[in-house]
């Protein structure tokens, strides 16, 4: 990228102050804006930090939306831990750390896997053009959980995800069946009394 980069400066650098890289890792292209000055003075090594950056608050913004759902899940599935005569507080705090530290190797792991697989495509050098500053209104926007997974590439609707049930190793015993004690009576009014 330097010598194209180069070659701007040199006969366009009076025309244009910022340039958009392009930079892919195989799956997405980045649109990569830095300075064209910098980026020249520096052989590209402010493209380079431009990258790195604009890739690190990418991750880091998807892992924190993700993170956000899973801990409005977690609120509400921790109601029930009072059932289970456990400390809602303490389950949540927890729950939410394990959910944190997932968060951050995810991160991690995301965003060099995507710098380690960057590279610039190779075009023609007419193609270049001035990077605009663009602002995007993100208070209007909203995406919970169930209506991006409901949502689908094709427009198809989502099959519903079933609920897995612990793994019993005996049946279970219902309130109306015979006690398995053996006593006659029915277990509800049996060793299922205070339940």
């Amino acid at each position: 990228a330097n010598p194209v980069i180069q070659q701007v400066y040199e006969r366009q650098g009076a025309q244009y102050e910022n340039i958009v890289v392009p930079v892919s890792d195989g799956k997405r292209t980045y649109q990569i804006p830095c300075n064209l000055k910098a980026a020249a003075e520096s052989q590209s090594k402010e493209v380079v930090k431009s990258f790195e950056k604009a890739i690190i608050l990418y991750t880091l913004d998807e892992a924190w939306k993700e993170n956000l759902r899973e801990m409005d899940e977690l609120r509400h599935s921790v109601q029930n831990a009072s059932y289970e005569q456990k400390d809602p507080l303490l389950i949540y705090k927890l729950e939410s750390y394990n959910l944190f530290s997932k968060m951050v190797e995810n991160m991690n792991k995301k965003s060099i896997a995507i710098l380690m697989r960057g590279q610039i495509p190779m075009q023609e050098p007419s193609n270049v053009r001035q990077a605009q500053q663009t602002r995007s209104d993100y208070s209007r926007m909203r995406t919970q959980k169930d209506e991006y997974r409901k949502a689908s590439a094709d427009g198809q609707p989502a099959r519903e995800e079933k609920r897995l049930e612990p793994v019993r190793v005996e049946q279970k015993i219902g309130r109306n069946d015979p006690c398995p004690c053996g006593s006659g009576k029915k277990y509800k009014n049996c060793h299922g009394k205070g339940l």
